[in-house]
């Protein structure tokens, strides 16, 4: 099968190849035998991509043109739309929106740009990636499933991203191909999450409510009403566990929370990278 993955790099048809997700992506696909076409939009990545085992092809997800030039000349059987503009992304989520801008119009009109030259190439399936968490509807249990709905009244700093996201999911569902729009949870580890662990040591990381990363305060999670706190608990943990890992050498076990080291602390996902189990 003939993949072309856009924001990675590959010829079995993946965008959006060299990121975190794409790195590991592009591998598992050559070793299963795809051919994988892979798009970036650095020049400086193309190496890289092609060690991966791919083909490689710079691409600007927002100009029409080229990408249906590069899907009519990839001929791909998939294409897995892996396109966002997170690298090098602000630390400072008042300004949630105004950071994902461009990710937000890869979301949008990137899609409609991959979804049109699909459906001129006559591509059969497309596979997105979307997200979890923080859009989910506020209402109901705390487990979420795919018939749950994203929420009706998110933040002020967070409406268009939400919209994009939203553009995203309908748009991939219901073209005239088979589409696939896979929500990703938050990725922690290396390449995926130094960007929280930097926010939580600085003290800019929002805990909402009594930060307890589980549950949700009526009060303060109310569409009007959401806290911005500094994490100085979180930014402690870390601290701790960067010190014990200067004392003892490269590799520091991560502990069980103590009492004053608590999921509180940490938002989700960044638990265990904070120490906090």
């Amino acid at each position: 099968m003939r993949v072309l993955v856009a924001g990675v790099a590959g010829v079995a048809g993946v965008a959006g190849a060299a990121g975190a997700i794409g790195q590991r992506l592009v591998p598992a696909l050559v070793a299963a035998g795809h051919a994988v076409v892979a798009t970036t939009r650095s020049r400086a990545k193309i190496e890289g991509l092609r060690v991966l085992g791919s083909d490689a092809v710079v691409l600007d997800g927002l100009d029409a043109v080229a990408v249906g030039e590069a899907v009519g000349r990839a001929a791909p059987d998939v294409i897995v739309h892996q396109m966002t503009a997170l690298a090098g992304m602000g630390g400072n989520l008042r300004k949630f929106d105004r950071h994902f801008a461009t990710t937000n119009e890869l979301r949008t009109a990137g899609t409609h740009h991959l979804l049109a030259a699909a459906a001129a190439s006559g591509v059969p399936r497309f596979v997105a990636q979307s997200f979890t968490g923080w859009p989910n509807t506020r209402t109901g249990g705390r487990v979420k499933t795919e018939q749950d709905s994203l929420d009706g009244a998110p933040p002020d700093a967070q409406r268009r991203t939400l919209s994009a996201i939203r553009y995203l999911e309908r748009a991939v569902t219901h073209a005239p191909l088979h589409g696939v729009v896979l929500r990703y949870g938050l990725l922690y580890g290396p390449g995926a999450s130094e960007k929280f662990a930097e926010m939580i040591l600085a003290g800019k990381f929002p805990l909402v409510g009594a930060g307890t990363g589980a549950g949700r305060s009526p009060t303060s999670m109310t569409p009007r009403r959401r806290r911005w706190q500094r994490s100085s608990t979180g930014h402690r943990c870390l601290q701790r566990r960067r010190r014990r890992t200067r004392r003892g050498g490269g590799v520091a076990a991560v502990p069980r929370a103590g009492p004053r080291c608590t999921r509180a602390a940490a938002p989700a996902g960044l638990a265990g990278q904070a120490g906090c189990g």
